[in-house]
């Protein structure tokens, strides 16, 4: 019997020195992240060694004193709560849109009509919106948190919107079919058959819009009018004042501001990989 030899696997060197390219491209600023913030203000020099260097003392002082500055507890919470709803809200309104709008555009013009005028708004950036949202919201009396959620809600809908249309191309249209058959009525469909499928979808979406909501600074800067709704990214400006920066309380702060999103990736990451809905019903 001969012996069948297995060819080794040929390394990609391009795609190789491109992940490592890649990886230093993130490491490297996580890296100088961790050191400024371990450091303290006397060792930041204007030289290299002066940001790169490990720390010759590692201190935590600077992390309990950025979340006296930013008033972390009060900033992190109304950053949750308004990341928070901002998720469940588009996940709930947007697959529901995106369910009806994918099954339709199909057979329907109007609704492919409707699909494009959605996805059009990834086009409008936010400057030309800015001034019209904060006198909107002022006269509407939403320029609060809830303004915040609901301009989130609206921002992230094209996005949305296209990705769950395009994932129900994964879902066989035999299980809608096979329910229909049994009596079950649209709205039951969606939310027992539907809904569980695009689980991996849900995932995704939670996490763009998690990132996008939790670090953005210009929407609540522009629209809340008091302080007591001031998010953490908001909060994080007061480490820049006209005389410079305090990087060792900014850095600090930021990887503070990390460790949330940072926990609800990890969680989800699972959910996205996965893509459960591919090959549920054989051809």
């Amino acid at each position: 019997m001969s012996m069948i030899k297995k060819r080794p696997g040929r390394t990609n060197v391009f795609l190789t020195v491109l992940l490592f390219l890649g990886c230093i491209t993130i490491l490297f600023p996580l890296y100088m992240a961790v050191m400024i913030a371990f450091k303290s203000p006397t060792e930041m020099t204007n030289d290299i060694a002066g940001a790169l260097g490990f720390p010759s003392h590692w201190s935590f002082s600077n992390f309990s004193e950025a979340m006296k500055v930013t008033d972390f507890w009060h900033t992190l919470g109304n950053s949750l709560l308004i990341t928070g709803a901002t998720i469940v809200i588009a996940i709930l309104l947007h697959s529901m849109t995106g369910y009806a709008i994918g099954r339709s555009m199909a057979r329907k013009k109007g609704f492919r009509m409707v699909y494009y005028y959605i996805v059009s708004g990834m086009f409008v950036p936010f400057a030309i919106l800015m001034m019209p949202l904060v006198k909107e919201t002022a006269v509407l009396g939403l320029d609060n948190r809830l303004g915040v959620i609901l301009l989130y809600v609206v921002f992230y809908m094209p996005m949305n919107v296209m990705l769950y249309s395009g994932y129900l191309k994964n879902v066989p249209l035999a299980l809608e079919e096979a329910a229909d058959i049994d009596g079950a009525s649209a709205w039951k469909t969606y939310w027992t058959i539907i809904f569980p499928m695009m689980k991996p979808m849900h995932a995704t979406v939670a996490v763009l819009t998690a990132l996008g909501t939790w670090n953005d600074v210009m929407t609540p800067l522009v629209i809340l009018s008091s302080s007591k709704g001031t998010t953490l990214p908001l909060a994080q400006l007061n480490f820049q004042t006209q005389f410079g920066t305090n990087y060792n309380l900014a850095f600090a702060s930021y990887l503070l501001a990390l460790i949330p999103i940072l926990i609800f990736y990890i969680f989800c990451q699972k959910q996205i990989i996965g893509g459960i809905a591919n090959g549920a019903v054989k051809g």
